[in-house]
Parts: structure tokens; C-alpha cells; sequence
């Protein structure tokens, strides 16, 4: 079996008296891809934030590819974050930089490569996720959303990294767009050979690159499986969310 690559332990945070995360365990290995599922308010985003060092737990560990990186600073922490890519919920490109700077913008801003060479990378990672170079001199506001969120798709990837985070890369885009997308992640994922976490509320999208399904509440992991077997969990909390059951134990955040 191969090590994991990334494992969260027992993470705990809390934001004053609300605990939102409650000993929070889940580990993710090379060349897999696992799809955290959860309501609004479960936590999805705060494990996500504290998986990057952006947060840091209140208890817990996070351990990197063997080393505890829980609260690594400084080179530790950047040299982790060199090795992970993430697509973020909203694309979050750049508005005053064009495709091909927000692809670039890593290997221009952080690993000192050259304007040229940058760009050169760029259009090649571009063609990658099916846009061609004549959409690098645009800029985002000129693109459709399914072209944006392509456009940080190959941002996500540029840098070949081991680990890749995506928030929620489906959201907003009609079925058939997202289906591409979904397409496109599994393709780049397998080609990557990298580990891969998905925070998702979209069903069709977690079913589709899943290889393992885990499903987060009130701050903890309380269900995790093959994705073909996400239907018939026998987890009562699963069944409801993943059926989009008003009546169940989960109370709709209204």
C-alpha cells in the first residue's frame, strides 16, 4: 500500500466558543483522489485551510510526506507549498493580468523563471486543459466561467505539483461544462500521478473522480468509502445528503 501523502490526525479548531473542527482524521495517498462532502457550515473549508498552513490547529497533527508540518514556518512550509497546486471555488485568476499571466503566475513570482520561458509553459499547460493560444493574451473578463475555470485548472497544474486541492471546481457551471471539467481534472490528475482532494456539494462530480468518497459533519469525518459505494453507505447522515433529503437527521441550514 502506498504511504500517504498527505494525513490530517486529530485535528482540532475552534473560533472562540464554536468548535468546528472536532478531531478531524483523513489521509490521502499519490495518485489518489479523494472527495470530501459536507452541508454548508461542516468545516470543509477550515480543514482545507489548515491542510494549507493557512491555519493552524488548535490540536492535531498534519504530517507532509513523513514530516509533521503542523506549524512548520519559513522554508518548511514554503518548500510544502511548492509541491501542491489549488483551484480555488470562485477561479480566483487576476483581473489586470492576462490567461497566460495568471497560468504563469507561480513560475514568474515564485520560482523566478523568465517572462519568455513562463510564457512558453503557459501556452503548453493551456493546450493541456483544451484552450488554445490565442486565450492567453485575453483577460479573464473577456473568457466564459467554463473557460476560467480551465484557465485555473492549468494554473493549478503549471508546476506539475504532487498535491492538489479543489475547492469546489463544478460550482456554477451547467452540467455539460461541468462534466468537461470533470473530464479534465481526472486527465490531469492521473497524468500527474498526483494525490488529489475535492471539496464538493456536487453528487455527479464526486461520483465521477472519486476513487474515495468521505463525508465531513459537524467537524468530523463520520463516513469514508469507495465512491461506488457512497449510495448504499448504510450511514443514515450520508443517505440524506447524498440523496438531497430535506428530512433526515441533518437539519437544512435555514
Amino acid at each position: 500500500m502506498t504511504a500517504s501523502l498527505l494525513k490530517l490526525e486529530g485535528v482540532e479548531k475552534s473560533f472562540g466558543p464554536k468548535k468546528v473542527l472536532r478531531g478531524v482524521d483523513i489521509d490521502v495517498a499519490p495518485g489518489q483522489s479523494l472527495v470530501i462532502i459536507g452541508g454548508s457550515g461542516s468545516g470543509k473549508s477550515v480543514m482545507l485551510k489548515n491542510a494549507l498552513g493557512l491555519m493552524s490547529p488548535d490540536a492535531g497533527r498534519i504530517v507532509f510526506d513523513g514530516q509533521d508540518v503542523t506549524n512548520a514556518k519559513g522554508k518548511t512550509r514554503e518548500a510544502m507549498r511548492a509541491r501542491i497546486g489549488m483551484l480555488f471555488q470562485a477561479g480566483a485568476l487576476f483581473d489586470s493580468l492576462t490567461v497566460w499571466e495568471n497560468v504563469a503566475f507561480r513560475l514568474i513570482n515564485s520560482e523566478g523563471m523568465s517572462r519568455r520561458q513562463a510564457k512558453e509553459r503557459a501556452i503548453e499547460t493551456l493546450k493541456k486543459v483544451r484552450l488554445g493560444a490565442d486565450v492567453g493574451g485575453l483577460y479573464p473578463a473577456e473568457i466564459s466561467g467554463g473557460m476560467q475555470k480551465r484557465v485555473s485548472l492549468a494554473r493549478s497544474i503549471i508546476s506539475e505539483p504532487d498535491l492538489i486541492f479543489f475547492d469546489e471546481p463544478t460550482t456554477g457551471l451547467d452540467p455539460i461544462t461541468a462534466d468537461a471539467i470533470n473530464d479534465l481534472i481526472l486527465e490531469m490528475v492521473r497524468g500527474l500521478g498526483a494525490a488529489a482532494v475535492t471539496i464538493t456539494h456536487d453528487m455527479a462530480s464526486a461520483t465521477k473522480i472519486a476513487d474515495e468518497i468521505a463525508m465531513l459533519l459537524d467537524g468530523k469525518i463520520i463516513w469514508r468509502g469507495p465512491a461506488k459505494d457512497v449510495y448504499a453507505s448504510g450511514n443514515e447522515y450520508v443517505d440524506q445528503f447524498v440523496n438531497g433529503r430535506a428530512e433526515g437527521p441533518i437539519q437544512p441550514a435555514i
